[in-house]
């Protein structure tokens, strides 16, 4: 943080003595006001619901410019990223806060790739949950489970620790997520297989059977790749902060990350490409293309209820830059699989181009998103859409660990603890049961 030669001053009309407050520069973005001795000076707490105009902590990671459309992972554009490295070089970047060069990617790859095998018992701790359970249930359940598995990496106030647990949780996600996957379907699990690439290996451990081998598909490969590579971090979202909050308590790394997991399963959260996916296929059931006109009129009415999923964006008002990306990824993969005549994705672009010009959506920068175009990608791969979710969580790990590493590393970070407006009862007495 840079202190700033300016200051604020907060003023009272009670009477009360004016406060000055403390301002720091970011390297980009916008100042910050130091409210940390507010209420120790004037009794008074800030009132904030979400945090949103809140900083909770300081960080190199991850910048974002909503106004802009901008995504800069440690001062790289998120364009970049995307087109000249893959998934474990951004790894690589979000924990270290470097690219790494060829002998630190070898390195790197090779500690990753060692630990993708997970302990064989927790194919019996798979087994006590029903076939037709959430993957993300399941995924919340497993994760949290590592921590009584792995004890030598449990001590979050030891780097040693938190650098084999940040290693195995990488390399252990996509492990999980393909078992919680053929779990629900009935099918063995699969192996991983240490010659593959991070996403080649993920896809085979999903497709692949003891009876028939599955060979990736390079644009397929590159398409998964692509998604994690977007979904790696992105700032201060619900899921890191309650990442950072858990972890302030000092709890083990793996259940920090569960408690990423669990709140990433809301819908308003990950589970927007899943409801972009549902939204479709209710179209779809509802006479599809022919009636989209229809829907879009439900959408332009207010009284109706009916919302349009995977468009727009909380934070960016402009077009989502990993969109952009992913609307590049979305035709490469429906070019491919000779998709584009199948109903549903003709749906899909139908509904892309309507956003894209019709003004009711322009003038609102309801833009097709990230949640749009990745669930389209992942429906026409062949991935189930419940396993959307799970799969965002085993992108989003390394955003998770770099933030958790960051906040404990931070000499000024303490335990959260909000404050609140209380505006209940006060006090008073209880009566005996028979006067009540």
């Amino acid at each position: 943080m840079i202190p700033s030669d300016v200051k604020a001053t907060l003023s009272f009309s009670d009477g009360s003595p004016n406060m000055d407050l403390p301002l720091y520069k970011g390297t980009i973005g916008p100042d910050v006001i130091d409210i940390r001795k507010l209420y120790a000076q004037t009794g008074k707490f800030t009132y904030d619901p979400g945090f949103l105009s809140t900083a909770s902590c300081n960080s190199t990671i991850t910048y974002i410019d909503g106004d802009k459309g901008e995504l800069l992972y440690r001062g790289y554009p998120i364009e970049q990223l995307a087109t000249s490295c893959d998934y474990l070089e951004t790894c690589y970047l979000l924990l270290y806060g470097e690219l790494p060069n060829p002998a630190q990617k070898e390195e790197f790859v090779a500690r990753v790739t060692n630990h993708t095998m997970v302990n064989e018992q927790m194919q019996f701790f798979l087994r006590g949950f029903r076939r037709d359970a959430h993957p993300m249930a399941v995924m919340t359940g497993l994760v949290g489970a590592m921590s009584a598995f792995y004890h030598d990496s449990t001590d979050i106030n030891n780097p040693e620790h938190r650098e084999i647990a940040a290693i195995r949780l990488i390399a252990k996600m996509p492990t999980l997520v393909a078992m919680a996957y053929k779990y629900t379907v009935g099918q063995p699990y699969i192996y991983p297989k240490n010659d593959l690439s991070y996403a080649g290996n993920f896809m085979r451990m999903m497709f692949a059977t003891p009876c028939e081998d599955y060979k990736p598909n390079d644009v397929l490969v590159r398409a998964m790749d692509r998604i994690f590579i977007l979904h790696a971090d992105h700032e201060q979202n619900a899921s890191t902060s309650t990442v950072r909050l858990c972890g302030s308590s000092g709890t083990n790394p793996f259940a920090a990350i569960a408690a990423g997991v669990a709140c990433l399963w809301g819908p308003a959260h990950g589970g927007a490409n899943e409801a972009a996916l549902n939204m479709l296929e209710d179209i779809q059931r509802n006479g599809g293309v022919a009636k989209i006109g229809e829907f879009i009129k439900q959408v332009k009415d207010k009284n109706s209820g009916v919302k349009l999923m995977g468009f727009g964006h909380r934070v960016y008002k402009n077009y989502d830059p990993r969109a952009k990306l992913m609307r590049e990824t979305c035709h490469e993969v429906l070019d491919e699989l000779g998709l584009h005549n199948d109903p549903m994705f003709k749906l899909a672009m139908e509904l892309e181009k309507i956003a894209l010009e019709d003004e009711y959506f322009v003038a609102r920068k309801l833009y097709p998103n990230v949640d749009f175009y990745s669930g389209i990608v992942q429906r026409a791969i062949g991935i189930p859409v419940p396993l959307f979710t799970a799969i965002f969580s085993l992108a989003r790990t390394v955003g998770w660990i770099a933030q958790l590493n960051e906040m404990i590393g931070d000499p000024e970070y303490k335990i959260g603890r909000p404050r609140q407006l209380y505006v209940g009862a006060t006090a008073r007495n209880v009566k005996p049961i028979g006067e009540r």
